[in-house]
């Protein structure tokens, strides 16, 4: 109106109003969800995202894969059951074996044989997608509720490749004779067992104990042995021998070499 005062707060208004809208090209990433802020840092941070290194076909893999918490213990009847179901649907890729595999609380110890580096990767990923749809059904029958949907495997999984017979050695004492590193053989039952039936020992033709007579121990007749291939690697089949002598189902493998 004519003859109004004009304050600065009206000018402000006024200007405000005046300027067009802007447009928000991006949304405010941040804030608190799952997975927000910085990688964890520490021993069980996980594998790192960098290139995966050049694979021969020749040279063996150590695999290791962690769960999440949720998923509980694994060295039991049932997820030892739904793990061999995984092994089973792996066993029909023809450029990815599963040669060793050992349970242990909270992590799965693969030795596996691949074709190349892709081979490698698809392989693992199909024997996560089924090992995690088999553990997640064998952990949720006879618990109320829906059926659990989670993820089960959190971290990108280790992946070593072994390109000597010591290294081979190492990988084969410490897969098989892994229960022995945490202890497990110390409670009853386990501390019976000659080999460590949560794992492929059963089909290891080298322990030393065997002598001229391979496959010596047999598990009780209910007992399934985890699909595992022969190993067709050179380092795997007869070349760990030139490391040192047979392996010992007693030894106690160290992270050490």
């Amino acid at each position: 109106m004519a003859g109004q005062k004009v304050t600065s707060s009206d000018r402000k208004r006024r200007k405000r109003r005046s300027e067009p809208e802007q447009l928000v090209l991006f949304k405010k990433r941040g804030g608190k969800r799952r997975g927000a802020g910085r990688p964890p840092k520490g021993k069980r941070a996980g594998s790192p995202h960098k290139k995966r290194r050049f694979l021969h076909a020749r040279y063996p893999v150590h695999v290791v894969l962690r769960v999440v918490s949720a998923v509980g213990k694994l060295r039991r009847r049932c997820v030892y059951q739904a793990i061999r179901e995984a092994t089973l649907t792996t066993a029909r890729r023809e450029n990815f074996r599963i040669v060793h595999l050992s349970i242990q609380r909270n992590h799965v110890h693969l030795l596996v044989e691949a074709d190349d580096k892709q081979a490698l990767a698809s392989g693992m990923q199909g024997f996560q997608i089924s090992a995690a749809k088999h553990l997640n059904a064998a952990i949720s029958k006879g618990k109320p509720g829906p059926r659990r949907r989670g993820v089960v495997f959190p971290d990108r999984y280790h992946a070593e490749i072994i390109t000597s017979p010591p290294q081979a050695r190492h990988a084969l004492n410490y897969v098989l004779n892994n229960f022995r590193k945490h202890h497990e053989d110390r409670v009853a039952p386990m501390s019976t067992w000659p080999i460590d039936w949560f794992s492929s020992a059963v089909m290891f033709p080298g322990w030393a104990e065997y002598g001229d007579e391979p496959f010596l121990w047999r598990g009780v007749d209910t007992y399934d042995p985890l699909v595992v291939y022969q190993p067709r690697t050179w380092l795997l089949r007869e070349g760990w021998r030139k490391a040192g002598p047979p392996i010992s189902c007693h030894e106690v493998p160290s992270a050490n070499r």
